[in-house]
């Protein structure tokens, strides 16, 4: 089945959902989680018993004394028992298979509706160890058309594999999202481990194959490389989902809020990515203190650029998003915030981006801060983002203008080209000058606006013209006259 063959089976369904009263985009998806996950814990449960008789060890199945929760038998039920049983049973199933779902509430109440799901699903083939299954639930993921609480909307993957090429994780990296959402940090970060350890004679077979990575760096992504955290138990259960259907093992993602106190976490992660809430204020008995030694403020923004100094390791890097309001604030905290990054870290670049660019999801303009741990900034690298290769209105259809190529080779060369014309998309700024400037990183501020010199005409020439304009006039008049 192509992945157009999919999507369109997911639009269909995605309109019965919406026929029988579930219209909520985040909540069509979470149903449909549920249900993928209870197809794909037999095909888990097949598979191990298969494992285990290779191995001639003995191997009970998670099923057994009851065998009707089977998806292979589950499938065949008449809709009104189907209902029941999924309601009555499933539900609590999943919350033992992953406590992710013990809070998991079942809002499907016509049987025709659950039945047709069921087939639907049932149809996918969730098994073939591609990545087809998790660009499909990416397309899901994409139908979520409104924006979260608390400032949550999802990042474009194509503005993700940007920040993920800057960064350029390795599989010895341990990399972190503490506002991961729907994992699609993390899931392209695996993506491009992968395609970099992947020769390029087998990349047409599969581009993810991964065939020069050793037993003890497959086992190290396994195990080792990829860390989230995700206050809303919502986003949290639909980012596992999406990590296991791109065949990353959930092991490290945690349902918690990263800013409290109860969660405190210090020079432990070599990369972050990150686009985390840009707004909300926060209950101050909540806070950790440790963010607000470094930045006295309850707004998320702030506080979350704290704790991205926090949970790095010296010499750790990280690509992160920031709604403007980081770059120029005026309040001490905002100021604050910009002296840690750039008199006791190195930031290494602001990539400011046009307001379009998250539409139709929001119109706040933001920036990517790229920047490492430790050290002192000496220089900053400014890129002025203007195209992204999509139009920059809510129907964001692409188009040929696209600075992202770009800004990856030129960031990555930055210091082998000559930056020093402001006039360009992309120069450096020396820190004296940003200190002098009030540390403002907003690039308005360093870059130069080259103005076209408009030649008018003499006043003597314009009333000249006027004259003579005049003068036709006349004649015309005079001639018209005559005939009449």
């Amino acid at each position: 089945m192509t992945d157009r063959e999919f999507k369109s089976i997911i639009d269909e369904l995605w309109l019965a959902f919406a026929s029988s009263g579930i219209s909520n985009p985040i909540s069509v998806i979470e149903q449909m989680t549920y249900l993928i996950f209870f197809k794909m814990f037999e095909e888990s449960d097949n598979l191990e018993q298969k494992r285990a008789k290779r191995a001639g060890k003995e191997f009970e199945s998670f099923f057994k004394g009851r065998e009707e929760l089977k998806w292979s038998n589950f499938k065949q039920l008449a809709p009104d028992t189907m209902l029941k049983i999924y309601r009555d049973k499933v539900f609590p199933l999943l919350g033992s298979i992953n406590s992710a779902f013990n809070e998991a509430t079942c809002i499907i109440t016509k049987p025709s509706l659950l039945d047709t799901a069921v087939q639907t699903i049932d149809g996918m083939d969730f098994s073939d160890g591609s990545d087809s299954k998790g660009n499909i639930y990416e397309y899901m993921i994409n139908k979520v058309s409104i924006a979260g609480l608390n400032g949550q909307f999802r990042t474009p993957r194509h503005i993700i594999d940007m920040m993920v090429n800057i960064i350029d994780p390795t599989p010895d990296d341990s990399i972190c999202d503490p506002a991961c959402g729907t994992s699609g940090f993390l899931c392209r970060a695996n993506w491009y481990i992968l395609s970099k350890y992947t020769s390029e004679d087998v990349k047409e077979i599969s581009p993810i194959l991964g065939d020069k990575l050793s037993d003890a760096d497959r086992k190290n992504l396994d195990l080792n490389t990829f860390y989230g955290r995700e206050f809303d138990i919502t986003m949290y259960r639909i980012g596992l989902m999406n990590l296991i259907l791109h065949n990353i093992r959930p092991y490290n993602i945690k349902h918690q809020d990263s800013l409290s106190k109860d969660h405190q976490e210090e020079d432990k992660f070599s990369v972050i990515l990150a686009n985390p809430p840009f707004k909300g204020n926060l209950d101050t008995n909540d806070i950790d203190p440790h963010l607000t030694s470094i930045v006295k403020t309850t707004k998320t923004e702030l506080l979350f650029m704290a704790k991205f100094l926090k949970m790095l390791q010296i010499g750790g890097r990280a690509a992160v998003i920031v709604p403007d309001g980081v770059l120029f604030g005026t309040s001490n905290a905002h100021k604050a915030i910009r002296t840690k990054l750039l008199d006791e870290n190195q930031l290494e670049a602001v990539i400011s981006m046009p307001s379009g660019v998250f539409k139709p999801y929001a119109g706040v303009s933001t920036a990517v801060l790229v920047f490492t741990k430790g050290g002192q900034t000496q220089k900053t690298w400014f890129y002025d983002m203007q195209n992204d290769g999509f139009t920059l209105n809510d129907n964001r259809t692409p188009i040929e203008e696209n600075d992202i190529p770009d800004i990856i080779t030129s960031y990555k060369n930055r210091h082998n080209e000559d930056n020093t014309d402001r006039k360009a998309k992309h120069f450096f700024v020396d820190v004296d000058d940003i200190r002098q400037n009030g540390y403002d990183l907003s690039i308005n501020k360093y870059k130069e606006v080259e103005y076209e010199e408009v030649q008018y005409e003499a006043p003597s020439k314009i009333l000249a013209d006027i004259k003579a304009l005049e003068s036709e006039v006349q004649v015309f008049l005079n001639e018209l006259e005559g005939m009449l």
